[in-house]
């Protein structure tokens, strides 16, 4: 029992670690999107500059490397921990009426990251695999037209459905995790707890309303 619960707070302690890395990635990727909201000749050249400035820097780099990793090893320990659960819970929630007292996005933690595992594969395969891999037209000053191929694919009023609704997703999951990281690393002091809840509500719902933003004004302005 001793080792079952040092392997499961081991577990809980790399979710911690890499979900707060993926919350601070989160708020630099955000900052790097409100580029595409400047005024349209401005946005173009200076977000394809950032973009080429990325991908041409040591740092990024390895910054790229730790996040992909981050990314497996989040969603690694977050499978481990839920069957891990499953197979240690001798009663089901319906059974104990735990489903009453706990939140509904605390109780489907797993299709909300399931949700955003699957947008963040379409995300990829659209944008990344397509800057790094794809024939990108050049753009006024010879860097890749990042710009173009975003205000195309946000053109789309499916896409944007989809995103805004991931980012849904992404704010409920974003809200559970803070707290949980916040338990797991023992920072959770009952005299601290209002403003911990306070921050993590503004961040979750700050961050994920910033980026559901973003789509839509370069869908109805752009």
């Amino acid at each position: 029992m001793g080792q079952w619960k040092q392997k499961t707070l081991t577990r809980k302690n790399w979710m911690a670690f890499t979900g707060l890395f993926l919350c601070l990635f989160l708020v630099i990727h955000f900052l790097g999107n409100l580029q595409l909201l400047l005024p349209e000749e401005k946005a173009h050249l200076q977000f394809n500059y950032y973009s080429h400035l990325l991908s041409g820097n040591i740092i990024i780099k390895i910054i790229s490397w730790v996040l992909y990793i981050s990314i497996i090893v989040h969603v690694i320990y977050a499978i481990i921990i839920t069957l891990t659960n499953k197979r240690s819970r001798d009663v089901k929630y319906h059974y104990d009426r735990r489903g009453t007292v706990s939140k509904w996005y605390t109780r489907n933690m797993g299709l909300l990251g399931t949700i955003i595992f699957i947008f963040l594969v379409i995300h990829f395969r659209d944008f990344w695999y397509v800057y790094k891999f794809g024939s990108l037209p050049l753009d006024a000053r010879g860097n890749k037209d990042l710009y173009t191929l975003v205000v195309a694919v946000y053109s789309e009023t499916w896409y944007v459905l989809i995103y805004v609704l991931c980012m849904v997703a992404l704010c409920y999951h974003l809200i559970h995790g803070f707290f949980s990281a916040a338990r797991t690393l023992g920072v959770y002091h009952p005299r601290y707890v209002r403003w911990i809840k306070v921050f993590g509500w503004l961040y979750s719902v700050g961050i994920c309303a910033g980026f559901a933003l973003i789509p839509v004004y370069v869908h109805f302005l752009k």
